[in-house]
């Protein structure tokens, strides 16, 4: 199921083969295998691999790969943990893919300002293991183990948004290169500043299209007095969206708040072994005080009552809370499981939280029509869910069906004025609701933007903008 197809590029010049072999030595590749991998993310798309791999393990090994392809007018994607969706690595106009899952170090923990120093593939439970014994935790959690430097460039977020915000958020100032090797810093620690254009959020989220992020400082967090987690069952995703809605007007202050329905539970019981009834389900998460959790349990238990919900059930120890949240972040692959050999087209719509019940149940309302299964689940706490389409990349019929539910899904989340993507980015696949959801001025305005850091249209080429469209 290739929704993008490789354009036509010429071959990696042998002078750049062999500027980067003297330089890497055993660190470049143009293994097949290797590209292959490095041409590849976990979405329903099909390998593109790059040309070359080339393996950076500092600063200085990105500015030469870098300042080497731009004197060579040749492709770069950034790779680290392979986790993203919606194409982002996949190498649509050949180039050189640009391995930084080695830059893995811990460079500074500052517990008195709250933050920490580290380079681009560190990966989120890696630091929050460093940070055992501080007090403090990085929150931003996607799901997957995902570098921080891929989070960071994707605007990732995941279950704790609700409370602690995205990586827009959480990203304090960056070190990074681009497109020809000049370095720059941008940001800081200070927790604000007005000094001149706020470059360090124009990274986050731009999906390597603009610089490589060599190095980001994070914002840390401090760990709660208290936890506590619970699940409850719905009659329908209805009733469970009210009470999301209700819980936040009434300024609970949830960590984390997730959706599953009937069918997405059906798969968590199959896969994760879990034995919750088979009904539209809601897991909260509440930290705080030891009174102030208790009191928010109180309300949240209310409104739950007033919605029907049933068999609440709080997990307040340790590893009753680690049980559930796995559960959910195997909530992907357990849906995979439900048809073996399908790939999910996976969509990550965002709208107010007072339009998401009326969504979802457009939503599911098309799937059934079409006659697709597709589990749904998400963050609803911020207006955030996914219908992951399961369908036989076999049969051209049910693909075309299952692109259609999609493409109506980004479309009615942005009548809404919500947002064809909440989390994945755009890649290569969403591509034709930028216009739609921003308007022309502010897609011509992002592509000059883009032309003017990166004009050869060198870096993460044909991500984000239709080919061609960045060179206005």
């Amino acid at each position: 199921m290739n929704i993008a197809v490789a354009c036509e590029h010429p071959p990696l010049p042998d002078a750049l083969r062999d500027e980067l072999s003297q330089l890497l030595g055993d660190r470049f590749s143009t293994s097949a295998s290797v590209r292959e991998h490095h041409g590849t993310d976990i979405s329903a798309l099909d390998p593109l691999p790059p040309d070359a791999v080339a393996f950076a393990n500092s600063l200085e090994d990105i500015v030469a790969i870098s300042s080497a392809c731009h004197r060579h007018d040749v492709p770069m994607i950034v790779y680290a943990s392979g986790t993203s969706l919606e194409g982002w690595l996949q190498a649509s106009h050949g180039g050189v893919s640009i391995d930084v899952s080695g830059m893995d170090k811990i460079l500074e923990i500052r517990v008195d300002d709250m933050d920490a120093t580290v380079q681009p593939g560190v990966t989120r439970k890696q630091l929050n293991a460093a940070l055992h014994g501080t007090g403090l935790f990085f929150p931003i959690d996607p799901g997957a183990d995902a570098s921080l430097g891929g989070m960071a460039a994707t605007r990732a977020s995941g279950t704790n948004a609700v409370r602690y915000g995205t990586m827009r958020e959480n990203v304090l100032g960056m070190t990074a290169v681009l497109a020809d090797g000049r370095v720059i810093n941008t940001g800081g620690r200070a927790r604000k500043s007005s000094a001149g254009y706020d470059l360090t959020h124009l990274l986050v989220g731009s999906g390597g299209t603009l610089a490589t992020i060599a190095e980001l400082t994070v914002k840390l967090h401090p760990i709660p007095e208290a936890i506590s987690a619970a699940v409850c069952r719905f009659p329908s995703v209805d009733h469970a969206v009210r009470t999301v809605i209700q819980t936040i007007q009434l300024g609970v202050p949830i960590a984390r708040i997730e959706l599953i329905d009937a069918l997405t539970v059906r798969a968590l019981n199959a896969y994760s072994k879990t034995q919750l009834p088979e009904a539209p389900s809601l897991f909260f998460e509440l930290h705080g005080s030891e009174a102030g959790v208790k009191e928010q349990v109180e309300t949240v238990r209310m409104v739950a009552d007033e919605h029907e919900g049933q068999d609440f059930e709080w997990a307040v120890h340790p590893e009753d809370r680690s049980r559930l949240w796995q559960a959910r972040h195997e909530a992907y692959f357990a849906a995979l499981a439900l048809r073996p050999g399908c790939r999910s087209l996976t969509t990550d719509a965002v709208v107010p939280i007072s339009r998401l019940a009326e969504c979802i149940e457009a939503t599911a309302a098309d799937l059934a029509e079409n006659g697709l299964l597709a589990p749904i689940f998400g963050h609803v706490g911020d207006g955030n869910f996914h219908a992951l389409i399961l369908v036989d990349p076999n049969d051209p019929g049910e693909v075309e069906r299952a692109e259609a539910v999609a493409h109506s899904l980004a479309e009615r989340a942005i009548s809404m004025d919500g947002s064809c993507t909440g989390e994945h980015g755009v890649g290569l696949t969403k591509q034709h609701f930028m216009a739609l959801e921003h308007g022309a001025n502010a897609v011509d305005t992002m592509a000059a933007i883009k032309a003017a850091l990166d004009p050869k249209q060198l870096m993460n080429p044909g991500k984000i903008f239709p080919r061609g469209r960045a060179q206005r």
